[in-house]
């Protein structure tokens, strides 16, 4: 048996046109090929926060929460947030919706993580750490997203700061 494992956006998409016809233990095995590492998200905040010119250390098991990127010298760590799987609370988000079936599943499991986000960001200000939070439907707008993990970084990062000039923009692929 197969199984296409396919990003959140897309899962919301094809949720409405195709009806399941997996059994519930071909279900389980390509819910269980869902990787929590190294999605696409992650991958453009990791290769943007690069690009600053900061350096960080991916998913510590030591902090609360496992953060995607840590920053030890800033003592900043970045969560980059799917909108379906952490029930994204912004009510203009497409991807956060509830499924329409099976509720009393979904809605407790998708609470339980929201629950869980916070009580991570709060043991880690109370660890004394700065946290940010980056939702995978604001990735839509990199301009936005380079603007507020600058402003949360303090602008420049390491040895590359103000390498781009300055100008606040995120270089075209392939002109670095």
């Amino acid at each position: 048996m197969r199984c296409l494992i396919i990003s959140s956006t897309r899962l919301f998409a094809l949720r409405y046109l195709v009806a399941d016809n997996l059994s519930p233990d071909d279900r389980s095995w390509c819910m269980s090929r869902i990787r929590s590492r190294d999605m696409k998200p992650e991958l453009a905040v990791r290769s943007m926060v690069h690009r600053m010119g900061y350096r960080f250390r991916l998913h510590r098991r030591d902090l609360p929460g496992t953060p995607d990127l840590v920053l030890p010298r800033h003592r900043a760590v970045i969560f980059v947030h799917g909108c379906f799987w952490h029930w994204h609370p912004d009510p203009d988000c497409p991807i956060a919706g509830l499924p329409k079936s099976n509720l009393g599943y979904w809605r407790p499991k998708l609470s339980r993580t929201r629950a869980r986000d916070v009580e991570h960001d709060e043991a880690l200000a109370a660890l004394g750490w700065r946290v940010l939070t980056v939702w995978e439907c604001g990735l839509r707008e990199p301009e936005g997203v380079y603007a507020s993990v600058a402003g949360f970084l303090g602008g420049g990062g390491g040895s590359r700061a103000g390498a781009e000039g300055g100008s606040g923009q995120i270089p075209a692929r392939g002109r670095e």
